[in-house]
């Protein structure tokens, strides 16, 4: 698995090292730099090939708006800030991604999957990761039967086993190729491959039964018959 490196871009110590840490538990990511600002940065970025920034706004000398004004052909960029209000300014610059403090790790995860599949143009098609049981679990997106959404926590069926992670359906929705899976019911997305009947108001996926809304079920035989 190819690695990104990474620079991480804050002028707080204690923030510089909390996304160093989340790093350092993604395999493939490699933190290439640590900076306290822009210009510092500057100079890395020019010097080696950086994948991604991690960029905090609010800086000294010069802030991490300012900066991106200066950069062209820059790299993936996910911004890291106090200040939400600065979201909609940010992605002007075409910023992959904006975490506001504090961040969790699980959040910061999302960030990092959707840097690697920008990066790998089939990794959508391949796999993704999820913390589960304190481990990061590589998923084959081929091996996903269906998805279940529990409160805040999201089932994943596969052919072997069934992975539990704290994040939403739809944050997973985003992991998996839109073509080849289908929301069938507010808390189920399904593979479409893995269906083998359909019957009434459920789908039938080997074992498992899997509700269709009445609000989706147009929408769902038009994209399995159509």
């Amino acid at each position: 698995m190819k690695q990104l490196n990474c620079l991480i871009i804050d002028d707080e110590p204690l923030a510089r090292e909390g996304l160093a840490g989340y790093c350092e538990e993604i395999s493939f990511l490699n933190v290439f730099g640590l900076c306290k600002n822009a210009l510092q940065a500057n100079d890395l970025l020019h010097s080696t090939d950086i994948d991604l920034v991690f960029l905090d706004i609010n800086m000294p000398l010069m802030t991490g708006l300012e900066w991106l004004k200066t950069l062209k052909n820059s790299p993936l960029i996910v911004m890291t800030t106090a200040y939400p209000e600065y979201a909609l300014k940010s992605f002007e610059f075409e910023v992959i991604d904006y975490l506001v403090k504090p961040i969790s790790f699980d959040r910061f995860l999302q960030s990092a999957n959707k840097a690697y599949r920008l990066t790998h143009e089939s990794a959508k098609d391949d796999m993704f990761f999820v913390k589960s049981d304190k481990a990061l679990k590589k998923v084959l997106v081929k091996d996903i039967l269906f998805l279940e959404a529990m409160q805040n926590y999201v089932k994943i069926y596969t052919k072997t086993e069934t992975i539990i992670t704290h994040t939403t359906l739809k944050q997973l929705y985003e992991n998996v190729p839109e073509k080849a899976f289908l929301q069938t019911h507010k808390s189920f997305i399904v593979a479409k491959e893995h269906i083998s009947e359909i019957f009434g108001n459920q789908i039938f996926i080997g074992k498992h039964t899997i509700p269709i809304s009445v609000r989706l079920k147009k929408e769902v035989l038009k994209h399995l018959t159509g």
